[in-house]
């Protein structure tokens, strides 16, 4: 029998425009049908963290709107129209043609299409995005990997301390846009050029620029590396993985670390980096020590429900500074499969030889069974997302909304990010614990 997947947390391969739209005056193009492209905007704009439109965004994207006649008679002449009328009417630096699941059933040559632009020196890529291929996710390493084929050239030199940064997914990530400003800062900090193309200070100088870099960092526990290894390939440039989102004092100073030393970066300067935010942080930690240190209020146990990268960061920000204990830990963003065994490994490396039990699944309504046969002995933290507020209350347990969808509070530059990040997660964890209390 076919499974049915109750409360997805993200979407389709079509879904990687937000992608696009996060580049600074880059426009997507979409050669599908009517409607996909705003159940996907409501999705992961509207309804998550109220991030809106942006730029060219929401109802304002091109779109062929194929219907039957172009699944009857192939749609090809229609995207070339809807493209040409793209470049006449929407000032844009960077336009991206991707395809819903119609146009790649039935065929249409977009690349054909698409390659007489660029013959005309047009700044366009595209990239097949039929929904059926896989999540948003993928469909963002498609879409990388579509620009480092299609438009990236070759840099005469490498520029020294230069580093592209590679991680979390624009829009399907609530936080991202806080997020990618805060790990700009700490690669700042520690005296690196951080290069980014999503965001407020992205876009496509910054794209134009990735090849010069010194390096690559990908933070990430697998979203994005094909795409750093394609650039390793194409470019030579090396790259850096680090798996884990770097949230509060311990995992932010083994990131720091971790960086200066890939760059060679002097240990005296980055200790002195590191000691600064340290005192920073435990400075306004100890100012409420008399709540934190009161273990009538703070959960003994924490269950995530999230992608990868926010269930591992948030999971070892909770044990290693906060002293919780991880019961399960959900991975809702369909991790292929021959990442698990790589994913699940990262749960093994909290301090104390502590380990989380990991389960892999994007059905909802498969995680909320499983959260009705923990047996827990006092009330529980959840972290998940708005989908997650009605088992919880079945448990009484403590619930943060911290992943796809986020539609119970606003997010403008919020970021669970680095040292001031630990603090804001603790702030949220307390606040909803001392809202029970009221």
């Amino acid at each position: 029998m076919p499974q049915v997947v109750e409360q997805i947390r993200h979407v389709c391969t079509l879904g990687a425009f937000e992608s696009v739209l996060a580049i600074k005056r880059a426009v997507p193009i979409m050669h599908a049908g009517p409607g996909c492209g705003a159940k996907l905007w409501t999705t992961l704009g509207l309804q998550n963290g109220c991030q809106g439109s942006g730029y060219v965004g929401g109802h304002a994207i091109p779109c062929t709107n194929a219907s039957e006649q172009e699944v009857v008679f192939g749609g090809t002449d229609r995207l070339r129209e809807v493209i040409s009328n793209t470049f006449n009417v929407i000032d844009g630096d960077l336009f991206v043609v991707m395809t819903g699941c119609t146009s790649d059933i039935v065929g249409d040559d977009v690349g054909e299409v698409t390659r007489k632009f660029q013959k005309q020196g047009k700044p366009i890529v595209y990239v097949e995005t039929g929904g059926f291929k896989g999540s948003n996710l993928e469909g963002h390493e498609m879409l990388i990997d579509a620009i480092i084929d299609q438009y990236l050239k070759p840099a005469n030199e490498v520029e020294a301390g230069l580093v592209n940064i590679w991680s979390v997914i624009p829009y399907q990530n609530t936080f991202w846009s806080g997020d990618i400003e805060q790990l700009k800062g700490l690669i700042s900090s520690i005296g690196l050029k951080p290069n980014v193309i999503f965001g407020p200070e992205g876009g496509v100088e910054a794209l134009n620029n990735v090849p010069k870099a010194q390096f690559n960092l990908l933070i990430s526990p697998w979203v994005g590396l094909k795409n750093v290894i394609k650039l390793k390939e194409k470019f030579d440039t090396p790259y850096l993985h680090y798996p884990a989102l770097p949230i509060g004092p311990t995992e932010t100073t083994n990131f720091l670390r971790a960086v200066a030393e890939f760059a060679g970066i002097s240990s005296s300067v980055v200790e002195q980096v590191i000691q600064k935010q340290e005192d920073r942080y435990y400075y306004y930690l100890e100012r409420a020590a008399d709540n934190i240190l009161e273990t009538r209020l703070l959960p003994r146990r924490f269950v995530t429900i999230a992608d990868s990268l926010y269930a591992l960061g948030i999971s070892r920000f909770l044990t290693n500074d906060l002293g919780l204990i991880p019961e399960k830990q959900f991975i809702t963003d369909n991790t292929p499969i021959e990442y698990q065994n790589i994913v699940a490994a990262e749960f093994e490396k909290f301090t104390d030889n502590i380990v989380a039990e990991v389960v892999f699944s994007n059905d909802g309504g498969f995680v909320e069974d499983e959260l009705k046969k923990i047996k827990f002995r006092s009330r529980p933290l959840i972290l998940g997302s708005v989908w997650d507020r009605v088992v919880a209350k079945e448990l009484k347990a403590y619930q943060l909304s911290v992943a796809t969808p986020v539609s119970d509070h606003m997010v403008l530059s919020k970021s669970y990010v680095g040292y001031d990040g630990g603090l804001h997660l603790t702030e949220d964890v307390y606040s909803v614990v001392l809202d029970d209390f009221q």
